[in-house]
């Protein structure tokens, strides 16, 4: 009896150093760069921007925050500063919802943002769960909480990615375990912050976007056995109280904060595809953009941009993967339409861009 006991008090013993040490090791490590930037290794970043975010917020020097869904998710932060003349951080998520958002902004304008640049979506405001039960975002690893900080050094998964850094700063293994990395069941892969969710420099734009892929997208969301998901979470009121709580919250709670906010130039489809198979859908996006535009455009901290009805982009059909997401050449486009100040909505007529995008939807005709 004497002898089991020795023998689990051992192994009890053994189990807390081994977590102790991982925990020590993520600490020393911190392969998040949550509580500084890294030194003792090289740097490393992960495309899982949730979590990356909170990590950036904390590690990096910036003035300007980019933030938006997948439609901004392949900028690169040194295209931004080029166009715009400012030290981004691209904070965009994919899947993102406003709440999401909103909080991330909230974080990075603590930690110093004076401006946002924000692709603004009508599907972010769609209903979602209160942020701090949000099992997609750990509100605490942002807050840095005694709960997320625990969360964070007693991951076995970042004891793993910190063994991993540790062995790829070792000069015998630098070159090796750098290429192989991208390869390897690791999170934090991407050398070059500039990178993360962007697409490779030699990617093929021709072939990844092209009107072929639209219009196979376009046949896809209007089937009728799949149209129904075109309004899925669509509720005008819900919606339109999300944005006033997410957007124009934050916008007025940051007086100090310049807020550059766009429509981003979803293909010509995507409101065709609505009006054929959820004119429903149709009505709840374009009264809902309605009201964004009449509040935003009366806020002096904000400028709204609306590139929907940009006629020589969104009816190429030859500049989308599918109904909405853009190509890198689009990117490029965007940055250079909000350096200049193009299509930005005139607070006097602040729905004469939605009177001409709604104009083009009822007049398109799709050429199959």
């Amino acid at each position: 009896m004497r002898s089991t006991f020795k023998h689990s008090m051992r192994l009890l013993l053994a189990s807390i150093a081994c977590m102790l040490g991982a925990a020590a090791l993520t600490f020393v490590v911190d392969p998040l760069q949550l509580f500084r930037p890294s030194r003792l290794v090289a740097a490393f970043y992960s495309d899982d921007t949730r979590v990356q975010n909170a990590g950036l917020i904390r590690s990096q020097s910036f003035d300007t925050a980019f933030m938006g869904t997948s439609l901004a998710i392949h900028f690169r932060q040194s295209d931004i500063d080029r166009a715009l003349g400012v030290h981004s951080l691209k904070l965009a998520m994919t899947g993102s919802n406003s709440r999401q958002q909103s909080f991330v902004l909230e974080q990075a304008i603590a930690r110093g943002a004076r401006r946002v640049i924000w692709a603004m979506d009508d599907f972010i405001f769609v209903d979602a769960a209160d942020i701090e039960a949000d099992p997609y975002l750990s509100v605490d690893l942002y807050r840095r909480t005694t709960k997320g900080i625990a969360s964070y050094l007693f991951s076995a998964a970042m004891a793993k990615e910190s063994l991993f850094a540790l062995l790829r700063s070792g000069r015998p293994f630098r070159g090796p375990l750098t290429r192989a990395a991208p390869f390897l069941p690791v999170k934090f892969a991407l050398s070059d912050v500039d990178d993360i969710y962007a697409l490779p420099r030699d990617f093929d734009v021709a072939r990844g976007y092209n009107a072929e892929k639209t219009l196979a997208a376009f046949a896809y969301i209007t089937s009728p056995a799949r149209s129904r998901f075109l309004g899925e979470g669509y509720g005008y009121d819900a919606m339109v109280r999300h944005f006033e709580r997410d957007a124009a919250g934050l916008i007025t709670r940051h007086p100090d904060v310049t807020f550059d906010i766009y429509f981003p130039p979803y293909s010509i489809l995507q409101f065709v595809a609505m009006r054929d198979a959820s004119p429903a859908t149709l009505k709840i996006v374009t009264d809902l953009t309605a009201r964004i535009a009449e509040r935003l455009t009366q806020l002096p901290n904000a400028h709204l941009h609306d590139f929907r009805a940009v006629k020589a982009v969104t009816h190429d059909l030859d500049n989308y993967g599918d109904v909405i997401h853009h190509s890198p050449l689009v990117d490029a486009k965007v940055l250079s339409w909000l350096a200049r100040g193009k299509y930005r909505i005139d607070p006097k007529a602040p729905l004469a861009s939605l009177d001409a995008l709604k104009a083009q939807v009822e007049a398109y005709r799709v050429e199959r």
